[in-house]
């Protein structure tokens, strides 16, 4: 029987990036963080996603880099082989290992946040709702408690109670 050898293995070869920081294609990790590379996703896991940038070089996005949303499974947000364009977060000098975020290379969506004034609250419209129609529908909303704590007040007099 013949002898099989392996070929040999170096830890430099498994993430495409030196022991010196150096990516396999000769531009310096250092350099990439900040700047927006593209990769295919090679794993999903509960945590977050694996993807294979070029040059060969492997890095995670955590779940919370994914969407501005909350993610609830990353599934729903990528898919195996996918290639996505990420921003370059940190590089681990002592792996080589890269921290993306796939959420920084996307435009954040409008706050829809309610605003504080004097007591009052004034809602920031959602994007095609209707002015119109959001202040009619507050006005029912309005005279329909009114009306509701006027049936209460009447019920409770027939009762022989007090309202409070």
């Amino acid at each position: 029987m013949e002898d099989l050898t392996l070929p040999e293995t170096h830890p430099e070869a498994t993430n495409g990036s030196s022991a010196n920081g150096t990516a396999a294609n000769g531009v310096a990790a250092a350099e990439l963080v900040g700047q927006t590379v593209e990769g295919s996703v090679t794993g999903i896991t509960h945590f977050g996603a694996f993807v294979n940038l070029e040059g060969g070089q492997t890095g995670l996005i955590h779940i919370s880099e994914i969407a501005y949303e909350y993610v609830r499974d990353v599934r729903d947000h990528l898919k195996l082989n996918e290639r996505v364009k990420v921003k370059v977060l940190q590089v681990n000098p002592a792996n080589g290992k890269y921290d993306l975020s796939l959420k920084q290379t996307r435009e954040a969506p409008a706050a829809m946040l309610p605003k504080w004034r004097r007591g009052k609250r004034d809602k920031s419209l959602a994007e095609g709702a209707d002015p119109v129609f959001e202040e009619k529908l507050s006005k029912f909303l309005k005279s329909s408690e009114e009306r509701l704590l006027d049936v209460r007040r009447n019920l409770e007099a027939k009762r022989g109670g007090r309202y409070k």
